[in-house]
Order: C-alpha cells, then sequence, then structure tokens
C-alpha cells in the first residue's frame, strides 16, 4: 500500500511538472503569434490589419483594392509611415500609375503629414513605389477643433488613385512600416485622455496598446524643467543677496 501512494504522488509530480513546463511554452507560442507582423491587409477601418510600430507588414492585393492597417501611436511620439509596392511586370501595365498613402487618427480624422512623399505618380515602365508620411507629434490632449493627433490607434490606408483601366485588378504587393521618434518634453500639455481612442471595448485598448503600454499621461519632460527652474532661480536669490549686502554696519555709525 505504501509503494502504491508513492508511485501515485511520483505520478502527479511529474505530470504537475509537465503541466508547468508545457504552460510558458504555450504563453510564448501565443506572445510570439501577437507579435508577428501581419501578412493581410484589411479591406475598411473595421477589418484593419493590426501592427505594432517597427513591424513591416506585408500584403498581397490586386491593383485597386483598398489596403488598411492600424498600429498604436502614444503621446510624444512623431510616427513615420513608409510604404512600398511592388508592381506587375511592366510589359502588362498600359499607362501611368498615382498611388497615395493615407493616415487617419482613432476618430477616423485624416491626419496632414508634416512632410514625406504621401503621393506619387510613376510611369508604366517603374518595379515600385515608396511612399512616406511624417504626421504631426502627438499630443496627450488637445482641443476638440484643433484636429491634433491624439494617443490611440492610426489607420493606415493604401490605394492606388489614378491609372489606365485596363489595368485594373493587375497584382501587386505591398508592405508598410510605422516608426515614431520621441519628441518628449517639447510637445507636452497640461492634460491628458481619460482613455486612448481605440475603437471597441477596454479590452480591446488593452489588445491595440504599444508593446510597453500607454502612458499615464501626468509625466512629463516640463516636470523636469520646472524643478530645474526653480532651483536655478533660488540660488539666483541667494547669489545676488550675497553679492548686495555688504559687509555690514560701516565702522563709527551712530
Amino acid at each position: 500500500m505504501r509503494r502504491t501512494r508513492l508511485l501515485t504522488g511520483a505520478l502527479l509530480g511529474a505530470a504537475t511538472a509537465l503541466l508547468a513546463l508545457a504552460g510558458p511554452v504555450a504563453a510564448d507560442d501565443d506572445t510570439a503569434d501577437a507579435d508577428k507582423a501581419p501578412t493581410q491587409a484589411g479591406t475598411s477601418f473595421r477589418t484593419a490589419a493590426p501592427m505594432q510600430q517597427d513591424q513591416k507588414a506585408t500584403a498581397s492585393a490586386s491593383t485597386g483594392d483598398y489596403l488598411y492597417w492600424s498600429y498604436p501611436a502614444d503621446a510624444g511620439q512623431r510616427p513615420t509611415v513608409r510604404a512600398t509596392v511592388d508592381l506587375s511586370s511592366a510589359q502588362a501595365r498600359h499607362g501611368a500609375q498615382t498611388w497615395r498613402i493615407d493616415v487617419y487618427d482613432g476618430l477616423r480624422r485624416r491626419q496632414s503629414c508634416m512632410y514625406g512623399m504621401q503621393a506619387r505618380t510613376v510611369p508604366a515602365e517603374t518595379k515600385s513605389v515608396a511612399l512616406a508620411c511624417t504626421l504631426r507629434p502627438v499630443r496627450a490632449w488637445s482641443e476638440a477643433w484643433a484636429n491634433d493627433p491624439l494617443p490611440g490607434t492610426y489607420y493606415v490606408r493604401l490605394t492606388v488613385t489614378s491609372l489606365a483601366d485596363a489595368d485594373l485588378g493587375q497584382p501587386v504587393s505591398a508592405s508598410v512600416e510605422a516608426q515614431s521618434k520621441d519628441i518628449g518634453s517639447s510637445v507636452a500639455v497640461d492634460g491628458t485622455l481619460s482613455a486612448p481612442l481605440v475603437p471597441g471595448t477596454t479590452a480591446s485598448a488593452e489588445k491595440a496598446a504599444p508593446a510597453d503600454g500607454w502612458a499615464s499621461g501626468w509625466w512629463t519632460g516640463r516636470w523636469v524643467w520646472t524643478a530645474a527652474g526653480a532651483v536655478l532661480a533660488a540660488l539666483a536669490g541667494i547669489g545676488g543677496y550675497a553679492l548686495t549686502r555688504g559687509s555690514g554696519r560701516p565702522v563709527g555709525a551712530p
């Protein structure tokens, strides 16, 4: 009987160890799948393929399709979206084509580009088209009328806007990548959104968050500059007092 209990305990211990080993592996697999760049694009805002910044998303499509991707952008970032379209064989095309990339925020407001080649017309013999759009810095808070970029989901739309009718439906392949430069306190404001502009529920907001999570919004570099300015002002006051107070009461004064 004792031997049976020992054998049963050993088997249970081995099973527990195997389950413990299997758990992290499954979690790692899920994380790897979540971090994997999409290989297809959506056809509307609702079906936009989600990606993270610094990922290169790819898709195969037909000329004339609308291709959509989405990515998160946080306060203090200045995103740049780049797209490359590999066109079909030049012998199969009948004229020039104009390709365009547009970026929309979480409210589906089209955001203007600070600089970059947002649209480009290429002749029939061109093999690929490269586009880019650098947005204005994302602000933690803004007036409703200002149309400033705000933290949340951003949508990328890529499509051809002008081409010969005979070229519709020809196969193309596209790649899109979003990268950001951290602007920091130079665009900091006194305020923050109650929640990032992510469509859907709270769970959707957590799923669409950047890899390192959303910024809290209350801490910015302006706190550091304010504190440093206060310290310098205090030191200047002490120094000025030390220079102007003199050596004390003059000798022989009544």
